[in-house]
């Protein structure tokens, strides 16, 4: 196998990272695809991020009075980057995260799709001019620039999550100070250089629209109480999103938090079991379950349980999983042991409360001792326990069975987050009920499609535990 390292390195050079940049700091970067370092980085202090702040905000009030189609312009030269660079970019994504190269490459497209849509976006910033009601007036309704705009990600997304906010903030006239995954720190520095390079072909854009801070909570911190901080854009688990919410709040800021995803497919009598089949199994082993918008719960209708069930076992065991950067692999490892330690308690967990486990071993340990490759389980349940019901951030798909359409609806809703859902059905009823204010409770709902992923142009986010706010 290549030395990640130095391909690593080479990709960083690529894209323009100062050489020396990635070589010395506290901050390790280690790929999950065997375990080793690939690189380190410096990290900021409360000091450094508070004059990073101060930095956007005189910047913001330069950038604000620059015509919004103007803005436009530098997005447009950041996507002529992106798409100059989607190859570098998708493999060090997977380097840096273990996603299969499609899904690395698949992020960067995620990021030039944005930058077309914010391009468009700077010539319609609308607001609205309403009928007064006094004699002779009228109202207008202008939307403004907020300032400096906080933005902290996530590791599974590492670029794509960052240029949903970056972007549009950008072209409504913001700064952005980003705080990426301690776990992903060279993907940030890929970006900004990136970023760097259009700038420098803009000409005139000012040095600190965007600024990439690296460390751990006490970063995040520092960002997220900064009064000059107008807007908090925070993904990640619902534990880090309510401390982020309620911090931000206590200075009355703005929050958007896009957080975890209990995410359930419905399977009704009617659907079309062959594209159910593929809905789910990508749904559900994408990224090695590691995404918000995975699939985790399976609600199907008896009349058709065992035979969707044996078709998944069987599909689940035709899986390659490997070396993600190979072009046959299509499941890699986790992001670390943390998350392989998760996903077995879960599953005894999932034992004890009657669970039956198929799959969920742990693999190619002699060839990856200090990498965490998986098979996915599929934990068929007696009803929607206590551990059904919590988030594990993992390839695991627990199966219940359903009798009545009411049922299965009660069934899917019944868990704490709100983010992705989905249904299989040929009965327009069904379909139309399940996208209804009484259907799913979720912020996303997919008719004969995984829960799985987003698409650009269409409000990204979820309700109840989920946080709140729309990105995209």
């Amino acid at each position: 196998m290549i030395d990640l390292e130095d391909f690593a390195q080479t990709l960083l050079s690529r894209v323009g990272v100062p050489q020396g940049a990635t070589s010395s700091g506290g901050l390790v970067a280690h790929s999950p695809i065997d375990g080793k370092s690939i690189g380190k980085v410096a990290t900021h202090t409360r000091h450094d991020i508070d004059a990073a702040v101060e930095r956007g905000q005189e910047d913001f009030l330069a950038w604000r009075a620059v015509p919004a189609p103007r803005r436009g312009e530098l997005i447009r030269l950041l996507a002529e980057q992106l798409r100059a660079e989607k190859e570098a970019l998708g493999a060090l994504v997977t380097i840096e995260t273990g996603k299969i190269l499609s899904e690395g490459t698949g992020e960067v497209q995620e990021m030039i799709d944005i930058c077309d849509f914010a391009v468009g976006l700077s010539r319609q910033l609308y607001g609205l001019t309403i009928a007064s009601e006094r004699p002779g007036h009228r109202m207008m309704e202008t939307w403004h620039p907020l300032g400096v705009v906080g933005v902290i990600s996530a590791f599974n997304f590492p670029v794509a999550v960052w240029s949903w906010n970056f972007a549009l903030a950008i072209v409504c006239g913001n700064s952005v100070v980003w705080k990426p995954s301690e776990r992903t720190p060279l993907t940030a520095l890929a970006c900004q250089a990136l970023f760097e390079r259009a700038a420098k072909l803009f000409a005139d854009a000012p040095p600190f629209l965007s600024q990439v801070i690296r460390g751990g909570v006490a970063v995040g911190e520092a960002l997220v109480d900064n009064p000059k901080v107008a807007l908090v854009s925070a993904t990640g688990s619902t534990r880090m999103g309510r401390e982020v919410g309620q911090r931000v709040a206590r200075r009355l800021g703005r929050s958007l938090l896009e957080l975890g995803g209990n995410n359930a497919v419905i399977v009704t009598p009617s659907a079309d079991l062959e594209l159910a089949i593929r809905g789910i199994l990508f749904a559900a082993v994408g990224t090695a379950g590691q995404r918000c918008t995975s699939t985790r719960r399976l609600i199907v209708h008896a009349s058709v349980r065992d035979t969707l069930v044996e078709r998944l076992k069987t599909a689940y065991s035709g899986l390659s999983i490997g070396n993600p950067l190979e072009p046959k692999t299509l499941l890699g490892p986790l992001i670390n042991a943390q998350a392989f330690d998760a996903m077995q308690a879960a599953l005894r967990d999932a034992r004890a409360e009657g669970g039956v486990v198929f799959g969920g071993d742990r693999v190619l340990q002699s060839e990856f001792p200090a990498a965490y490759y998986v098979k996915p389980a599929i934990v068929e349940m007696p009803s929607q326990t206590a551990v059904v019901q919590r988030e594990t951030f993992a390839p695991i798909l627990y199966v219940v069975t359903y009798q009545g359409f009411d049922d299965a609806l009660e069934i899917q809703n019944a868990v704490a987050h709100g983010l992705s859902s989905s249904i299989f059905t040929n009965d327009v009823r069904e379909a139309e009920m399940f996208m209804s204010a009484v259907g799913s409770d979720c912020g996303i709902a997919n008719v004969n499609v995984g829960t799985s992923g987003a698409e650009i142009g269409g409000a990204f986010g979820g309700n109840k535990d989920t946080g709140g706010g729309r990105e995209s």
